[in-house]
């Protein structure tokens, strides 16, 4: 369903496993950056008044998601850590070149977060059939929900907003890249990484 080219290998499951504390706080940042992006495209693109009202909706989903993590981190006697550079965004992002129209920027941007919200639900649907710990898995699983949704709603817009044709090539050229720069990561306690 999600079009990912390569997944996760399986053995990243045992490396979250020994760094539980590290892989709540990326996730914590991840659900931070999330929220961040839907405000952005706000910012960016009010004329788009569908799309800023799903923004609207996505940012509070999003940051009820920071604050889920962030009261498991408690719950677990820890503290936020601080973030970390996310080298997996940082290298997709150099995919599409810099400029372009308005609606060019406003299509590579949705890609973008669509890619990387299919990932993250690939993530959390491995880490909800893999970990031993069952209150964590659970809490994955339904997290996964609603990484699916924002996934399809992006590619959804990046579709109603540009050719359909050519944002479909964009998208498979977009899943090939990432699928290179997936050999080189699942060796961290990241959610991306």
């Amino acid at each position: 369903m999600l079009g990912l080219k390569l997944p996760t290998d399986p053995r990243w499951v045992n490396i979250v496993e020994k760094n539980v504390e590290d892989i709540l706080t990326d996730h914590a940042y991840c659900e931070q950056k999330a929220t961040s992006t839907a405000i952005s495209l706000i910012v960016s693109f009010p004329e788009y008044t569908a799309l800023v009202q799903e923004m609207v909706a996505l940012v509070k989903e999003e940051i009820s998601h920071f604050k889920m993590v962030h009261d498991k981190i408690l719950e677990k006697g820890w503290v936020l850590g601080r973030d970390r550079k996310d080298e997996y965004v940082l290298k997709l992002l150099t995919f599409f070149p810099k400029g372009g129209s308005r609606t060019t920027q406003l299509v590579h941007r949705l890609l973008y977060a669509a890619l990387i919200e299919a990932r993250s639900c690939e993530r959390f649907r491995l880490l909800s059939e893999e970990l031993a710990d069952k209150e964590l898995a659970e809490f994955y699983r339904k997290l996964m929900v609603s990484e699916a949704n924002h996934y399809t709603m992006f590619l959804g817009y990046a579709r109603e907003y540009g050719d359909r044709n050519e944002v479909d090539k964009k998208w498979q050229a977009l899943l090939d890249f990432e699928a290179e720069i997936m050999k080189d990561l699942s060796k961290s306690e990241t959610i991306h990484g």
